[in-house]
């Protein structure tokens, strides 16, 4: 029995060692002998500072559209990239999507114990901050900030700078197999104007085996993943932040606000001409607005006339009308229709959507106050404020003051505010999206949000095309609408709401989506916002 214990309690040591070796045991990452090298250490300093370019071996710095260095062969040896590569496929990922990317992303790596993972995290966060600090000669911190994605078919990372407090470098490790540009997924760079906004692409980095990449995160660092198109490949790479005294940034651009326009005046005779006589049912209309104020949302299938749904969605192709883009690609890319430029009954749509009849009816589906003949809110608060208005009145009276009572004002201000409307109609094709971005959650506000698309019977969800709304600040969708032929959308948002349209992807262009023989690869829509 004694020997046995013995034997066990031998057992057990030994399991102790063993888990001990296991948790202590970190290969050591050789990297590239450029970077233990003084004399090429001091060149990329001086070109860095200077701001030009330079290059050495494998080592390579471009200045333009703003500094960043490529190193390849950065990991010494062949066998620590491979071993690199199984402990990153193997990591649980989780599914990452928004208004701004869509791929895989693995957990930090701050903590993770793989030998290589360990190993490649040590000499990053180690000796390699070391020499990058003493290349841009600034203080760079130890905080590990480091991650792993997987890329897959049409996932894709929008234009963005990476500002975030603290980070002051960037970096990509690549760890891919032979990768082509027509594969997707490169790193692109972009332009700036005068007013640090991003304009168009200047120079695409396509993915290499055991190059990494870095760049200074700035006011002019604008940059996105293209989207991958490669079915049968993965883009794998580790991606961080060195942490410093971040660069002094300008004062954020404020765009000018877009225009707003009272209606037409174009009475109910435009209503009968195009609307289905279902939606100019009183009765129906009752059951509308019911079913919008209980949800804040309504979607009006076969809301136009056939015929001239018909003939408005045939027109739009016509090479006639001229298209601009919009951007800046931080917060939109899509294009939007010269109004001059537009087929008659295309321009007859768009008046009906701008019309004083329509703006009636949308009051009397919504609710909302959009025509002054819409009644006021409640009867119950109207009474309130006429005998608050009288209380009021006496006591001005009493006191001999000149100076109208507060409600008053409101009450005038509420009569003589006059409904207003922006519009636009847009074509979106693969690539088209729009962000969410700071000065739209600083102009939020109150409004009817209408769409009404033009996609054929085979535009998909997995198109992308479609509208995410998103409470500010949080990541849960509160509601997305696809789009679908003939099909008017009515969303009411508050102040705390926001909204995105989703990324058009590359499956837009396939060929299963193409079952008449024509390119569904267009969405046309118009877009419009009403205030009260």
């Amino acid at each position: 029995m004694a020997s046995r214990r013995r034997a066990a309690d031998s057992l057990k040591t030994d399991k102790k060692k063993k888990r001990k070796s296991k948790t202590t045991c970190e290969e050591t990452a050789e990297l590239c002998s450029l970077v233990e090298d003084e004399q090429v250490k001091r060149r990329v300093q001086e070109a860095w500072s200077r701001r030009t370019s330079h290059s050495h071996g494998d080592l390579e710095l471009d200045c333009q559209p703003f500094p960043h260095c490529i190193i390849k062969n950065f990991l010494g040896s062949e066998s620590f990239v491979e071993s690199l590569q199984r402990e990153l496929m193997d990591l649980d990922y989780h599914e990452k999507s928004n208004d701004l990317y869509k791929f895989k992303q693995s957990d930090d790596l701050k903590k993770r114990a793989e030998p290589h993972i360990s190993g490649l995290r040590a000499a990053l966060f180690g000796r390699f901050r070391l020499w990058l600090g003493e290349v841009l000669q600034v203080e760079l911190e130890p905080i590990v900030d480091i991650s792993c994605a997987k890329y897959e078919y049409t996932d894709v990372l929008l234009c963005h700078d990476d500002e975030l407090e603290g980070r002051r470098v960037a970096f990509i490790l690549y760890l891919v197999p032979p990768w082509q540009s027509s594969d997707g997924g490169t790193l692109d760079l972009y332009t700036t104007d005068s007013n640090f906004q991003p304009q168009s692409i200047v120079k695409s980095l396509v993915p290499s085996l055991n190059t990494l990449i870095l760049f200074e995160v700035s006011p002019v660092s604008f940059h996105q993943v293209s989207e991958v198109l490669t079915k049968d490949k993965c883009r794998l790479s580790l991606s961080g932040w060195f942490h410093g005294p971040p660069l002094e940034r300008p004062p954020r651009h404020i765009e000018p606000a877009v225009l707003r326009s009272p209606h037409l005046p174009r009475d109910e005779t435009l209503l009968l001409e195009w609307v289905n006589p279902v939606y100019m049912d009183l009765s129906y209309q009752e059951q509308i607005q019911q079913e919008f104020e209980d949800s804040s949302e309504i979607q009006l299938k076969d809301f136009l006339k056939e015929e001239k749904f018909r003939e408005v969605k045939e027109a739009l192709r016509l090479t006639q009308i001229e298209w601009a883009k919009r951007g800046p690609p931080n917060k939109r890319c899509y294009e939007v229709a010269s109004l001059d430029t537009l087929p008659q009954c295309v321009s007859a749509c768009w008046e009906l959507l701008c019309s004083e009849a329509f703006f009636l009816l949308l009051s009397n589906y919504t609710g909302l106050r959009l025509h002054y003949l819409c009644p006021a809110d409640d009867d119950d608060d109207d009474d309130d404020t006429e005998d608050e208005e009288s209380e009021n009145a006496r006591n001005a009276e009493a006191t001999g003051s000149l100076t109208e009572s507060s409600s008053a004002n409101k009450s005038r201000e509420k009569e003589l505010s006059t409904p207003v409307h922006c519009g636009e109609l847009r074509r979106w094709s693969h690539g088209g999206y729009t962000l969410l971005h700071d000065a739209e959650v600083a102009r939020a506000e109150y409004a009817l949000d209408l769409v009404l698309p033009f996609c054929g019977a085979d535009w998909k969800s997995e198109f992308g095309g479609f509208t995410c709304y998103v409470a500010n600040e949080e990541d849960e969708e509160l509601l997305t609408v696809y789009p679908e032929d003939n099909s008017l959308a009515l969303v009411y948002r508050d102040k705390e709401t926001l909204k995105f349209v989703k990324h058009v992807n590359h499956k837009s262009l396939s060929d299963s989506a193409n079952t008449n023989g024509s390119a569904c690869g267009a969405l046309y829509d118009f877009s419009f916002v009403y205030y009260e």
